[in-house]
């Protein structure tokens, strides 16, 4: 953690959600003035779209699985050292991985590549991290300990499979066949290093819906917000005013000491609410440490 250079990390199963939450802090970052530097999640993959198919196919022959989910096919060190560098200096280096043929297009490369890495600009007053492994621990790196807010976002694991199917499918032209191979491949690692950070975060948004996802793989739509609930778990409920949240947000209530379940459809403004003060209090923090 950095008093000086602090860092907020968003991490969240692939179709969890965590992009609709990185719009939502952009929102507040624009409306307080605050300048982030922005790194992603994808861009620590260790491997390009074409050298990941060739681990699977080496994997599969040797009897294992290798995903996203796990550290072979991440660079975690790399991460943390970016972790370090930025909370002690306020600088870190980045690149972008290109999803598709327009993303890649702006830089005159190949969908499922990289971009060189380069330096975050200077002058930020805060990192802010949207991936999959925010708050990872293991015995080799500790991503959780340089996080200042950590932020989880996990709708229950078959509302994520949905979300994840129509992504795919719809927006990345895989075939549903493949993207359940993929969940199921994936499986040890969603256990050991995705569910594990959970215990991490400050704050866990867990979107459930109240329509029946029995069958996520022959689901035609993904649940609306208005047909969802959302749960807010606090790891430290001390400080929170769950009596104005109650009030502020309709149809809102309390399940647990630390916890308060809203409307699906209220999600953006709960996370307003709750993390606009917590913001602001990193920044009174920056502020107070440079005079």
């Amino acid at each position: 953690m950095s008093r000086k250079h602090p860092i907020i990390a968003v991490t969240g199963s692939s179709g969890a959600g965590t992009t609709t939450v990185k719009r939502t802090f952009d929102n507040i970052f624009r409306r307080e003035g605050v300048t982030a530097a922005v790194i992603e999640g994808d861009a620590f993959h260790r491997y390009t779209r074409p050298e990941m198919k060739e681990a699977g196919v080496r994997a599969e022959r040797e009897g294992r699985a290798i995903s996203h989910f796990g550290p072979e096919a991440n660079i975690w060190n790399e991460l943390e050292q970016q972790f370090r560098s930025f909370s002690e200096t306020g600088r870190c280096r980045t690149r972008y991985y290109l999803h598709n043929d327009e993303e890649a297009a702006a830089y005159s490369q190949e969908a499922g590549t990289f971009t060189p890495w380069e330096d975050t600009p200077v002058d930020t007053d805060l990192l802010f991290y949207e991936g999959l492994h925010g708050c990872v621990v293991t015995p080799e790196v500790n991503l959780a300990r340089y996080a200042d807010l950590k932020i989880g976002v996990v709708p229950i694991i078959n509302l994520e499979w949905i979300q994840k199917i129509h992504r795919d499918t719809l927006q990345r032209g895989y075939s549903k066949e493949s993207v359940s191979d993929t969940i199921l491949k994936r499986m040890a690692d969603y256990v050991h290093y995705i569910c594990p950070q959970f215990t991490e975060t400050d704050i866990n948004f867990q979107r459930v819906p109240v329509v029946d996802t029995s069958n996520p793989f022959t689901a035609r739509d993904i649940p609306t917000a208005g047909e969802s609930l959302v749960i807010i778990r606090f790891r430290n409920p001390r400080g929170i005013d769950f009596p104005y949240l109650l009030s502020m947000i309709h149809d809102s209530f309390m399940s647990r000491a630390n916890t308060i379940v809203v409307p699906g459809h209220k999600m953006d403004i709960a996370m307003q609410l709750i993390l606009t003060p917590m913001i602001l209090r990193l920044m009174e923090i920056k502020r107070a440490q440079h005079n």
